[in-house]
Parts: structure tokens; sequence; C-alpha cells
């Protein structure tokens, strides 16, 4: 991701040896996608064995609010659900300080991301997404989606001196239709556990190691939190079953995502019934942060801003076609 605070091979190696049982660092290297935290594939050898994982450190998050993430990714890893699994340091602790910031290591998953999924790809994640939320029911802490409809009342003003009239209009519109429904009796009683909230295409990989596309694992938890399941997956529905020109939903994929995910757990009737509302919700959260992050940038080295209108488009069209959820029935059901 984004490389807010640079980390050198010989500082790497200092805080290792102090800390850590994974050996010496051989290679340090950056990793440019992501504008959030700082991130570095990270080579060591033990033993004679080179192993790979990803050290991160944390540019907005506390150390306070560290363990509830890595936590959550530990407790699905020991679960099953092909996650980065945080390496504890020598004191058994799951967040270290590293050049002044809060920092972690958590093992590198296998494959690779497909930008431009199929059919299939869509299919698979349905199906991990769905047994990721089960499997997070037992999990103890909670902590509520830091990005949600609170941070979206703060955030507005501060994005609306760059908007032009009709997009003020439309931000302003929106927000308001969804502080109603947050507030209605039916978003109150929806299902929710532990949620990724951010699972886009670039946060998910992909394992062809047994000759047919697997899912190789979901990454990048640091914007998780506590919040309704339906929500969590009108965010994947948004960047994984679009036309990336349009925004348009594309049906083939859409329908392969939410069957698979139906065939793990069932949704309410309620879910189905405020379905594209969510959808609306899950468009405007990353239209916010998309603005915020483009006219209220921070410096970073090899930092660039996504595009505003796409999430733009999204949230025009969810806001003019209703889209429904294809019933299948699954193994689970909330109630």
């Amino acid at each position: 991701m984004a490389v807010f605070t640079s980390v050198t091979l010989d500082e790497v190696n200092a805080w290792l040896q102090q800390n850590y049982q994974v050996g010496t660092a051989l290679e340090i290297k950056d990793i440019s996608s992501g504008i959030e935290n700082s991130n570095f594939f990270l080579t060591t050898q033990i033993d004679g064995v080179q192993k790979e994982f990803v050290l991160t450190l944390f540019e907005r998050l506390s150390k306070e609010q560290l363990p509830y993430y890595l936590e959550l990714m530990e407790h699905l890893s020991k679960k099953g659900i092909k996650v980065p699994a945080p390496i504890r340091n020598k004191a058994h602790q799951i967040v270290d300080d590293l050049n002044g910031k809060p920092a972690t290591i958590v093992s590198k998953l296998s494959g690779k991301s497909f930008l431009n999924p199929s059919v299939r790809h869509c299919e698979l994640v349905g199906d991990a997404l769905a047994k990721m939320h089960l499997a997070g029911l037992d999990f103890q802490s909670s902590q509520e989606n830091l990005r949600s409809i609170d941070w979206w009342k703060n955030t507005v003003p501060l994005v609306t001196p760059h908007l032009n009239s009709t997009q003020d209009q439309l931000i302003q519109s929106e927000l308001a239709a969804q502080i109603d429904f947050f507030s209605s009796a039916e978003y109150k009683s929806l299902p929710s556990g532990p949620s990724h909230c951010d699972l886009f295409r670039d946060n998910v990989l992909f394992d062809d190691a047994s000759g047919k596309d697997e899912i190789g694992g979901f990454f990048d938890f640091y914007f998780a939190g506590n919040d309704k399941w339906l929500f969590d997956l009108a965010v994947t529905i948004n960047d994984w079953c679009i036309d990336l020109a349009t925004g348009e939903i594309d049906q083939a994929r859409y329908a392969g995502l939410l069957e698979k995910y139906q065939a793990i757990r069932s949704f309410e009737s309620t879910e189905i019934n405020v379905w594209n509302m969510m959808l609306r919700a899950a468009a405007l959260r990353f239209w916010v942060s998309r603005l915020w992050d483009y006219h209220l940038p921070r410096e970073a080295k090899m930092l660039t801003p996504h595009d505003p209108t796409h999430f733009e488009r999204i949230l025009i069209s969810r806001r003019e076609v209703s889209s429904d959820i294809p019933h299948h029935p699954g193994k689970y059901a909330t109630k």
C-alpha cells in the first residue's frame, strides 16, 4: 500500500532480532497499492528456510484499536478461513512498535488478485464471505465499523466545498435517506457480526495450484468492524459484480455471488426488503471516503488516490435501478 513511513533492511533486522522469532530479514519490498498504511513484503530466513510475511506500519489506527482487527484475523485463521495469520512477538503481543508507528507481521497468502473477475471468481467470493461471517459469530471482541454513518455525517461537510451543485444535492439527499434508514427498526433488526467492510477485488487472492482457481484468501482487514452482514455483502457486490465503466450490475456475476453466499447463509425477509438501500449505503460510504482522500490527501511515497466519480456513478445507478436478491435457500438461517 502507499508508503508513508519508510523502513530499511537494517532497521527491520534489528527490530526482528529484538522482538520476534521469525529469523533474519533477507529482503524488504514496498507495496505500492492502497492508501491507508505503510506495507512491505518481508522475506526472512530461519534454520535455512525462507519464509514470506507482510509487515504493516499503521498510519491512522491507534495501538489501542489494532487488537480488534488482528485478533479477528487470528480467530478466523484458526477457524480455517483463509486470511493472514498475525505473528505474535516474543512477549506474545499481537502489536509492536517500529519507527514510531504501531506495527505487525502477518503471514503472506498465496495466489494473485483478478481485477477482471469471472462468474467463477464471484461464486468463490460469495461462498467464502458467508463462511467468514458465520466463523466470526463466536468472536468475543466487538468494535463498530469506524467508517459507518457517524463518519459519513462528519466527513460530508469537509468534502462538499469541493463539489458542484448537482453533486452536493446528491450527497446531501442520500445522506439524509441513509440517516433515516439507519434509524429504522428494519435496519436495527438486521443480523450482524464481524465484517470485512472493504472486500474489493484487490483484497482477495485466488490460488490455481490445484489446476483450477480456488480462494487463496481475504486480506486487508483494517476497515473491519462489527456491522450488518448485509452491508459487508453490499460493499462486495458494488465492486465485484459491476461494469466498471458504468457502475451498473453485471447480472451473471451478481447472481453467482449471491447464490453461493445463500447456499451457506439464507437471508431473512427483512434483509431482502432493504437490500437496495444497503447497496446505496455501500456506494455512499466509498464515494465519501474517496472524495476525502482525493481532495484532502496526505503526503506519501507512491500515493495515488482513487477517482471518487467511480462511486458517484455507482450510487446514481443504485438510486435509479432497484436490484432484487435472487432467492436460493441456504443451509443456515439467522432466524
